[in-house]
């Protein structure tokens, strides 16, 4: 039987009501104790890395979770991090950058109903997560939620309260799980690469949306603490350049101080294409700007934390950023 270890680090799937509302209370082995059919699957372990609604969650949490199942990685098969689901889509994209080319399972799991509840998603997610963890040949880092396997750095968390809370953007869905059966659409880490394992990230990074009426001495105050901004654009991407309203001398001005602008999109799917309109393409061509693409907001926010912890040189930042890791860029450049 292939050897598993739970880490658990808090959400809703382990929370218990307070006077204060839900708080995150059950500890790794109070969850699998609602589970006493796992034993027939896997022998299981588990740690309580801390216990944290993941609106909480940092990315100094995310560097414990990666260093965690780096000390451990010769002494398991597959690890389960349960987690709540509203950064979960930002830790899978951590992981995914911290912990490259895994030959092992790396999955992320939780629910929208505690455990502990009559009527809850915990218990089929967990058990999910579990399962897929033991199939053959099964590596990478994922979310497993509401029977489906999505990429970590495709993941996004799209519904509040259902059960069905994420999905894949811009990428199929790697499986579906459906009791014990599980549907594989692909096999990931074809060329058997070994794995390669991350110790820094520089969470200097900016997430900006732009609204009409926004005014762009915000990118000034950006630049004095920032090191990287990405800025949410309309539609295929792009930046006012309206004379009462001129972003392009905003992004000259972070250029001319060695900051890393990407341009992303608000739109959720289909990903951005800024150099098809004005508004886009004279940022694109005239300064620091790299753009979205097809990756999640979130895979490119926290990838920048990771290329700035090697390099702050513009090229190698460009290079690195359209380096498809765990698949979460396909736009051919």
């Amino acid at each position: 039987m292939k050897k598993i270890l739970l880490i658990a680090t808090g959400g809703t799937i382990a929370c218990a009501q307070t006077s204060n509302g839900l708080s995150p209370m059950e500890s790794g082995a109070q969850l699998l104790s609602y589970l006493p059919q796992v034993n027939e699957l896997c022998n299981i372990d588990y740690c309580q890395l801390m216990n944290l609604d993941s609106t909480n969650m940092q990315p100094e949490h995310w560097m414990k979770i990666a260093h965690k199942i780096q000390d451990e990685y010769e002494n398991y098969d597959g690890f389960i991090i349960t987690h709540g689901t509203d950064t979960m889509a930002h830790t899978a994209c951590a992981l995914s950058y911290l912990i490259q080319n895994p030959d092992k399972p790396i999955i992320l799991t939780g629910a929208q109903k505690p455990i502990s509840d009559l009527v809850t998603d915990a218990k089929k997610n967990l058990l999910d997560s579990i399962n897929f963890a033991t199939k053959d040949s099964v590596s990478g880092v994922y979310i497993v939620f509401d029977g489906k396997v999505i990429l970590g750095t495709r993941a996004r968390k799209i519904r509040t309260k259902s059960y069905s809370a994420f999905d894949s953007i811009n990428y199929p869905i790697a499986a579906f799980i459906n009791g014990n059966q599980v549907l594989r659409y692909f096999d990931d880490n074809p060329d058997n690469s070994k794995p390669v394992f991350y110790s820094k990230l520089v969470p200097k990074v900016f997430l900006l949306k732009l609204f009409p009426g926004i005014e762009p001495d915000i990118l000034d105050y950006v630049g004095q603490h920032y090191d990287a901004v990405v800025i949410e654009s309309y539609g295929v991407g792009g930046v006012p350049f309206d004379s009462k309203r001129d972003f392009l001398m905003a992004l000259k001005r972070l250029t001319e101080q060695n900051k890393i602008i990407v341009l992303a999109s608000q739109v959720m799917l289909e990903g951005s294409d800024a150099e098809i309109y004005e508004v886009g393409y004279n940022a694109i061509k005239n300064f620091n700007v790299l753009q979205q693409y097809d990756m999640t907001v979130e895979s490119a926010v926290v990838k920048l934390m990771w290329i700035l912890s090697q390099t702050r040189d513009f090229e190698e930042v460009k290079r690195l950023f359209f380096t498809s890791i765990n698949h979460d860029i396909i736009t051919e450049l």
